[in-house]
């Protein structure tokens, strides 16, 4: 298990028993941090063991022959509370300790006139700490000025003059880190990252908006402004070492404070601000009344699942004068009493998301001072008292809640920024007329499938992300024409018409229209959209006119930002782009259901004579994947004197497309020792052989790469469906059914 202020050797006792398989046939390396439970600790073992057994099943077994547990802590007494054998590891030699200063502060700075020598005492106060070292070094990294090399050695030898053992002197010399950032803000930003769980990651973008919100954050009339100075303050703390990140999904930076670092900063806030800290550690029972102290500035009993009651009924409210964030989330919690905001005056932050609450109390109605109001997935809430007198509101978070009705007096939320009604499955019944103009100042809106006024949400000058719902395309053009001359949002995914399922969300610039008709006049869309999903419309333009002709940017321009098309269920459409409408930078086509189509790209009526018998060439460098399905009169994907260069091209589908005889397309090289990137995945063997390439050599080379939708194996007359490889075996074509399919839809198209 690897602990605190020794991890570095650790690591190196971990490696050297790996090399040792003969030996060994596991060896697992897990952090115990002071909230890690037992069940927690037994989870992580088992991962590692990777055996599929149950927890009760899961322990530390006695050690014997063969087994052998090595852990590492600051505190003697745990190891003899374990019964180990304790090997007490010696700090960092002057030579050492003065080599790893060294490569943390940089060679440049210790070429400075007169800074070795005194950089020199300082590693040597360090005591030969690793974690010491780091965090001094990276303090004082790219520091050229003598005068702070001097006052930095000061500061550290009067920290350690009344200092007995070794824990302390780690902590003095953290402290002296956390007094060297040298700012107000910076420091109660670095606070802030003990308001939760030690033994889990934070995303960065949560840990900036709580930031944001607690007003350490200058506050600036853009709200991505405010998240780049956010992330500009990260960066300092992370330069410091006092954070430490990690790489999550989707590239997402994930933020992670030591054991140790975070026993600072708590130990910090033990004396002022003054902080309430339980988060994750499994708490049942809230705290008691001795516990809710007046001087308290900041509490957060985040993550204890089975906390259930916040404070008991019984008992007068807590009197907390000071305190100006409570955070909440994740804690069970079914009720609170009806008075326990009522001694809370400051209270600037309330996050009580993710609790299954019914009903907020309504004294938080008289919370002048809330900036922030955080109610996100508590899915049984139905009631929110009156909003009237929080003036000073700037963010507001229903996502996931069961409200219907818009809470009463939002009319006057005249600061408010952030607004989120969102919800899947019960929207808000409707957003008053009006309302929303009132919100002059909302930076980041989303009212999910509420239908609302484009009028409305074009006088929302602050606007930079949105996301709603528009009733027809005369809403969308009022939404645009708002814009015109402006740079378009950050960020915005709207419906246009009735949404009918969830679809998966690949940008963060998006449209989607359901259910709409598409006359021959022009429909407008953001010139920076990303992402664009036309579904179950009738287009009603003249046959020979390409559907994506019918598109138009909000401002001059082509289709260079659009990324992603889903063409579904359009009646009546002959022809999908013409040959100067392409969105050249496409990364996915799908076109699915569209019983009229014909041509993806139309084929111009220019003679030969005129383009000089020249191949036309159609280059999408972009384009990763394309699906066609249930296309029956679908002839051609180009004309037959053009191709469509698709040379990064990893996925290919064709689905019942049973007129389309002829690929025109110039996929990646593929050889027969090409690694299989490209995937090529076709509905029936007999089309396939009779489908033409332009290059004759093209279908047996994509032969390694390709697979059929239906098949059937010769045993007992069972039929097996799936994707499967088309290696010569005992699986043959399924023939029968799929000319039954071919009937069905020859009989559909007659009709």
């Amino acid at each position: 298990m690897g602990g605190v202020g020794k991890t570095s050797i650790m690591k190196l006792i971990n490696n050297q028993l790996l090399q040792e398989r003969e030996r060994f046939d596991i060896v697992i390396w897990i952090t115990a941090s002071k909230e890690m439970s037992i069940a927690k600790l037994q989870k992580a073992i088992a991962s590692q063991i990777k055996e599929a057994v149950s927890l009760e099943k899961v322990g530390i077994p006695e050690p014997s022959t063969g087994i052998k547990l090595v852990l590492t802590t600051r505190s003697i007494d745990v190891c003899q509370k374990m019964g180990c054998r304790a090997i007490k590891v010696k700090p960092l030699v002057e030579e050492e300790a003065w080599n790893l200063f060294s490569e943390k502060v940089g060679r440049d700075i210790l070429n400075v006139t007169g800074v070795e020598p005194i950089a020199k005492k300082i590693a040597k106060r360090c005591g030969g700490l690793p974690l010491g070292v780091i965090t001094v070094a990276s303090s004082m990294k790219g520091i050229a000025n003598l005068f702070e090399w001097r006052n930095a050695l000061k500061e550290l030898t009067e920290h350690k003059q009344s200092i007995n053992g070794l824990e302390d002197e780690v902590f003095q010399q953290l402290q002296c880190s956390y007094d060297r950032l040298n700012d107000l803000k910076l420091q109660h930003c670095f606070l802030s990252c003990a308001l939760y769980p030690g033994d889990r990651s934070i995303g960065e973008r949560e840990l900036v908006q709580l930031w944001i919100a607690e007003g350490l954050v200058e506050e600036m009339d853009s709200r991505q402004a405010e998240f780049d100075n956010g992330h500009a303050i990260m960066n300092k703390l992370l330069r410091n070492c006092l954070l430490e990140v990690f790489q999550g999904s989707g590239n997402k930076r994930l933020i992670k404070m030591h054991d140790l670092v975070r026993d600072t900063a708590l130990h910090i806030t033990s004396a002022k601000p003054r902080f309430l800290v339980k988060a994750g550690m499994g708490l049942r029972e809230p705290p008691n009344v001795q516990e809710w102290s007046e001087d308290w500035k900041k509490v957060s009993l985040m993550r204890n699942w089975k906390l259930k009651v916040l404070y008991p009924l019984e008992m007068s409210p807590p009197k907390c004068p000071m305190l100006t964030t409570l955070l909440l989330p994740c804690c069970g919690i079914k009720s609170i009493p009806e008075g326990f905001f009522n001694h809370m005056d400051e209270l600037k932050i309330l996050d009580l998301s993710r609790n299954p609450i019914k009903c907020v109390p309504n004294s938080i109605s008289n919370l002048k001072n809330l900036t922030t109001l955080l109610l996100a997935y508590c899915d049984h809430l139905e009631y929110v008292p009156s909003l009237s007198k929080l003036g000073v509101l700037k963010k507001l978070d229903l996502e996931g809640t069961e409200i219907k009705e818009v809470p009463h007096g939002m009319q006057n939320l005249s600061s408010l920024k952030y607004l989120n009604l969102e919800n899947l499955y019960k929207n808000v019944n409707e957003i008053p007329s009006g309302l929303l103009s009132r919100l002059s100042c909302l930076q980041d809106l989303n009212v999910g499938r509420t239908l609302i006024s484009g009028k409305e949400v074009s006088e929302l000058k602050k606007l930079e992300t949105f996301k709603g719902s528009f009733y027809d395309f005369d809403n969308l053009n009022m939404y645009l024409q708002a814009f015109h001359g402006r740079e378009d949002l950050s960020q915005f995914i709207i419906l246009v018409g009735k949404r009918k399922w969830e679809t998966e969300i690949y940008t963060s610039k998006r449209i989607e229209l359901w259910d709409c008709d598409i006359y021959p006049n022009q429909i407008m869309l953001p010139r920076h959209i990303e992402e664009l999903h036309v579904t179950n419309c009738a287009y009603y333009g003249r046959e020979e006119y390409p559907i994506f002709s019918r598109f138009v940017l909000s401002s001059l321009g082509t289709f260079s930002s659009l990324q992603y098309l889903v063409i579904w269920q359009i009646n009546n459409m002959k022809k999908l782009f013409s040959p100067n409408s392409m969105p050249l930078n496409l990364k996915e086509l799908k076109v699915s259901e569209c019983r009229e189509l014909e041509e993806i790209i139309a084929s111009e009526k220019i003679g030969w004579e005129e383009r000089g018998r020249v191949t036309m060439e159609f280059c999408l460098p972009e384009l990763k994947r394309v699906d066609l399905e249930v296309l029956p009169k679908l002839k051609s994907i180009c004309s037959v004197d053009a191709v469509v260069v698709c040379e990064s091209l990893e996925w290919f589908a064709v689905k019942l497309c049973l007129k389309l005889k002829r690929m025109p397309l110039k996929l990646p090289q593929v050889l027969p020792s090409s690694p299989p990137k490209l995937c090529i995945y076709v509905d029936r063997k007999k089309w396939w052989e009779s489908v033409t390439w332009d290059d004759p050599d093209t279908k047996s080379l994509l032969r390694p790469f390709l697979s059929f939708a239906v098949k059937r194996r010769l045993n007992q007359s069972k039929f097996q469906f799936g994707l499967l490889k088309s290696e010569p075996c005992e699986w043959i074509e399924l023939d029968d059914l799929i000319e039954l399919a071919e009937s069905i839809l020859e009989l559909d198209n007659e009709h």
